[in-house]
C-alpha cells in the first residue's frame, strides 16, 4: 500500500513537472550573495523585457535599484525581497508568492559554483508547488560548493516541504521560545 501511494505521488509530481516544462519561464528569481548576479541578471533581463524579475535577499535597495536602471531596466519590473537568510529561504520566502501569481516556471540565476546546491533546493521546494525552472549560471573562478553544504540543505528543504519549518527557521522559534521563559 506505501508503495502504490509512493507511485502515485511520483507520477503526480512528474506529471506536474512535464506540465510545467513544457511552457516558456514567466518569471527570473535571482539569488543574492553575489554583486555579479545582480548585474548579470540585469543584462539577462534586457532579453525578456516582459518577465518579472525578483531578487532575494541581494544587495541593499539602492544598489540594485541602480543596477536596474542602468540597464535600462524598468523598476515596476523589479521585486527586490529581504526575507530569506540564507539560500534555503530564498526559495521558501518566494515559492507561495510564485503559486499564488500562477507562475509555473521561472528562470533561476545564480553563480556557477552555487548551482548545484541552488538546483537541489529548487527541485525539492519549487516543485512541492509544482513550480519548475530553467538554471541560468553565472560565471566565475571559484570551485563548486562542497557536497556536504549540498546534502544540508537538501535535507532541510525537505524539512521545510514536510513541516513548514527549515532549520533558520526553527532555530528563530526555539531563540523566542527561550526567550519566553527567561
Amino acid at each position: 500500500m506505501v508503495w502504490l501511494l509512493l507511485f502515485v505521488l511520483l507520477g503526480v509530481w512528474g506529471y506536474q513537472r512535464l506540465m510545467a516544462s513544457s511552457h516558456s519561464p514567466e518569471a527570473v528569481l535571482v539569488l543574492g550573495g553575489s554583486l555579479d548576479r545582480e548585474q548579470f541578471a540585469a543584462d539577462f533581463a534586457q532579453t525578456y523585457p516582459d518577465l518579472p524579475i525578483w531578487v532575494s535577499s541581494g544587495s541593499n535597495p539602492e544598489y540594485a535599484q541602480w543596477v536596474f536602471e542602468e540597464a535600462d531596466i524598468d523598476l515596476d519590473r523589479v521585486h527586490l525581497d529581504y526575507r530569506a537568510v540564507d539560500t534555503v529561504s530564498n526559495f521558501t520566502t518566494l515559492v507561495d508568492d510564485f503559486k499564488s501569481q500562477g507562475i509555473e516556471r521561472i528562470y533561476l540565476i545564480t553563480s556557477d559554483y552555487h548551482m548545484r546546491r541552488a538546483r537541489i533546493i529548487g527541485e525539492i521546494v519549487l516543485g512541492s508547488r509544482g513550480i519548475s525552472f530553467e538554471a541560468i549560471a553565472v560565471p566565475s573562478d571559484r570551485s563548486p560548493e562542497s557536497i556536504d553544504k549540498v546534502l544540508r540543505d537538501a535535507a532541510r528543504s525537505i524539512l521545510w516541504v514536510t513541516t513548514g519549518y527549515s532549520g533558520s527557521s526553527l532555530r528563530q522559534v526555539q531563540q523566542a521560545a527561550y526567550r519566553r521563559l527567561k
